[in-house]
């Protein structure tokens, strides 16, 4: 059985345990959660489909299938409350999809998947985000003709002025105040307050990723679900997206992440699941990715840097020896019996 996840006195967001309290084991401020999921995880075998101490997302058999192509086929896989979880895999492998799936996007050939024990499958996008599962996406979806602000104010949940009728009553304005004055806090926290009436279309690549961010964080949400929040960001702005990226642990959120740069999964990662042709082939703490001889093979392929044994080597020679005489009987069957190639006149 696994370690109890939260020590004695905590609350699930680290609140209750004062910084630094000797029986916290000398905790600084902002430490909690990142303790509280690492505890959690600690004892957690390394095994596919394993039970984690306090799932939040849960997916049972989720199958995507595009013809005769299964994109995604995973048996069981839980999501622990409060921790990081990148979700690692050669291109291909259904990371993307399982992320639609998850968030509403497409629909599943089977299966069903769950958050806080709620069922979320059959719900559309806006459902999904409504109840505290949001994502971004690999290629932004920011709204390039509207400002930033604007793009900020859109991820704002409940507004009583979308509705013909709250817009008659009283109290939407100050709604929009404080709606604006949290959109503010959020883009000088992300360094982007000084572009907010600039057009989302004029941001950079790393810039648009960083709206992104923080237009998902707009809506309060409890799982943010990034898609390589790194990719095609320059060097600059991927430390301060990392930081980002741990800020939203230390704030009590879930944080699951696809990215293909290992050396950011093993800084920000508690756990890390791998997928390879749909399925999830492995999981565990960061530092026993490595170890394990399915992940390798899946990225590099089978004996990528292994010697065959004798009878291996054997065997690989004498498919070559077959394959090579069976090349010269073909070639030797082309030639005419004065050794002329067939269909070649005397001149």
């Amino acid at each position: 059985m696994p370690a109890d996840p939260i020590p004695h006195g905590a609350s699930a967001s680290g609140a209750g345990t004062p910084a630094g309290d000797a029986r916290s084991g000398g905790w600084h401020s902002g430490d909690a959660p990142l303790r509280l999921a690492q505890t959690a995880l600690r004892d957690v075998p390394w095994e596919v489909g394993v039970a984690k101490p306090d799932p939040v997302v849960v997916v049972d058999g989720v199958t995507r299938q595009f013809g005769g192509l299964t994109a995604v086929s995973v048996d069981h896989l839980e999501i622990q409350r409060g921790g990081i979880t990148g979700l690692i895999g050669p291109n291909g492998a259904g990371k993307t999809t399982l992320f639609n799936l998850l968030t509403g996007f497409d629909q599943p050939n089977s299966g069903s998947w769950t958050y806080d024990g709620r069922s979320l499958s059959n719900l559309p996008p806006h459902r999904v985000a409504r109840l505290g599962v949001v994502r971004t996406f690999q290629l932004t979806k920011a709204l390039s003709r509207l400002t930033v602000l604007q793009n900020m104010l859109l991820g704002a949940q409940g507004q009583k002025g979308e509705s013909f009728l709250g817009a008659l009553l009283p109290g939407w304005r100050s709604q929009e105040r404080a709606n604006t004055e949290k959109a503010m806090d959020l883009l000088q926290r992300f360094k982007l307050d000084a572009k907010k009436d600039d057009f989302a279309g004029t941001l950079s690549g790393g810039q648009r990723k960083l709206l992104e961010m923080a237009r998902a964080l707009m809506s309060d949400p409890k799982v943010v679900m990034l898609d390589e929040p790194m990719a095609g960001v320059n060097p600059a702005l991927t430390q301060s997206l990392l930081g980002h990226v741990k800020d939203l642990r230390e704030q009590g959120m879930t944080v699951i992440f696809v990215e293909h740069d290992m050396d950011v999964v093993r800084d920000i990662s508690d756990w890390v699941v791998v997928m390879a042709a749909g399925r999830v082939i492995a999981e565990g703490p960061p530092e026993s990715i490595s170890q394990n001889q399915a992940v390798v093979d899946a990225y590099l392929g089978a004996h990528h840097d292994a010697p065959l044994t004798v009878e291996e080597e054997d065997r690989v020679l004498a498919e070559a020896s077959q394959a090579i005489a069976r090349e010269e009987k073909v070639d030797g069957e082309v030639l005419q019996s004065d050794g002329t190639p067939r269909g070649e006149t005397d001149r």
